[in-house]
């Protein structure tokens, strides 16, 4: 049996040294969500370490809808899964078809539009919302899911056209001439060539601007002040604003309204990593 290095067993006990304290930081939030959600009215803030008679009627009352900041729960929730999908599918269709013409296609000052795209995240996003609220106000779609949508596409854009086409430089272009040869046009080599090959980036920047709209709070605040157009994120703020504010209510419902990200990025969590970070090296 080979033995274990000294040099090793310091590494490990480094990098545990680092990784429980942040796992715990981590994990300590989502700990008291939890607890919140499954305790009791009268002892939601009771300080226990975990309540004496745990309930799941929390949830109950969230699914029913039996509370006044709750009546439109599932119209909120289904806002979310609107706009983030709505978000994904066309940053994807974008970025897509702009990754290809700037790569593939070697459409003359493409690569000088994509980094003026990424030259606006020099500008934090906070600082663009107000001039994003005035336009959105003079074309009329303020209240309006749209205006979340075409906001939030333009933030997540940029980037993922970045992803893809560091991805997409990384193809052998012996495929592209190969298909060019036997008669391909444009479109046929965009659907049958580099759609199939890009499948792990794809994946990837698709759930990346899934979750970056389903988790905004402040461009959605803004743009939308409607209880039937909400997103369930903006709604949970109501509950802050009252008197004696229903924790156990509230964590139920943040903790639901965790759920769906939380599953969609463990299901793709392997084209996360490869399809993020394609591209980065250089062969």
């Amino acid at each position: 049996m080979k033995p274990i290095s000294l040099k090793k067993v310091t590494t490990e006990a480094k990098l545990l040294l680092i990784g429980i304290p942040v796992f715990l930081w981590t994990m300590i939030p989502v700990y008291h969500m939890i607890l919140f959600a499954i305790s009791p009215r009268d002892k939601a803030t009771s300080g226990q370490l975990f309540p004496k008679n745990p309930t799941l009627d929390n949830f109950g009352v969230v699914f029913e809808q039996k509370h006044i900041y709750l009546t439109h729960f599932w119209q909120q929730l289904g806002n979310s899964f609107v706009i983030a999908f709505s978000v994904a599918a066309i940053t994807l269709f974008i970025a897509t078809t702009a990754a290809f013409a700037i790569s593939r296609l070697k459409v003359r000052g493409g690569r000088t539009v994509m980094n003026l795209a990424l030259c606006t995240y020099f500008i934090p996003a906070a600082f663009l919302a107000v001039p994003m609220y005035k336009t959105m106000s003079t074309y009329g779609l303020l209240n309006n899911h749209w205006s979340l949508i075409l906001a939030m596409v333009t933030i997540a854009s940029p980037y993922c056209i970045w992803v893809l086409k560091q991805a997409s430089d990384k193809l052998p272009y012996e495929l592209d001439e190969a298909a060019k040869m036997d008669g391909a046009t444009a479109l046929q080599l965009f659907r049958l060539v580099y759609l199939p090959l890009m499948v792990p980036s794809l994946v990837a920047v698709g759930t990346y601007s899934l979750l970056l709209a389903w988790n905004e709070y402040l461009y959605a605040f803004l743009l939308l002040s409607k209880e039937d157009t909400l997103t369930l994120g903006v709604a949970l703020g109501n509950f802050l604003g009252a008197d004696d504010s229903p924790w156990e209510l509230l964590m139920a419902t943040g903790l639901l309204y965790a759920l769906p990200p939380a599953a969609i990025y463990y299901t793709f969590k392997r084209y996360m990593v490869s399809g993020l970070t394609a591209g980065a090296v250089k062969s």
